[in-house]
């Protein structure tokens, strides 16, 4: 595993850690913040081991379209994507009426947060080859 990916994955499981203690306190927005966080730090390392450049992104749709690219299947639903890619702005900035039609709660923080530990154990396993 490269330096660079070591880093990008140690972030990336700060962040999920950090997401269990939110949702723990019922800190929903912070929670999913994290896990969102966290995946696309996933999907950036295995970008990274593969010698690619980190783009300026927060799409998980274009990370794992990315990595699709090159013959990396994430095993991770187009609609997980969608969702992950939906909360990312909501739960960082109180746009009012950009909000999507859900409300961050305990179902829905244990949903993505166990897409994001799915994500977190498939990048561990490629990036240590």
């Amino acid at each position: 595993m490269r330096d660079e990916t070591r880093k990008w994955i140690e972030f990336a499981d700060e962040n999920l850690a950090s997401a269990k203690i939110l949702l723990e306190q019922n800190l929903f927005n912070a929670c999913l913040q994290n896990i969102q966080k966290s995946v696309e730090k996933y999907l950036k390392a295995l970008l990274v081991e593969k010698g690619h450049k980190v783009r300026k992104t927060h799409s998980i749709n274009e990370l794992v379209q990315l990595l699709a690219d090159l013959q990396l299947d994430m095993e991770i639903a187009d609609e997980d994507c969608d969702l992950l890619d939906a909360i990312y702005l909501p739960t960082k900035y109180p746009l009012g009426g950009a909000l999507p039609a859900f409300e961050p709660d305990i179902p829905l923080c244990r949903r993505c947060l166990d897409i994001g530990e799915k994500i977190a154990a498939i990048s561990h396993k490629i990036a240590q080859g």
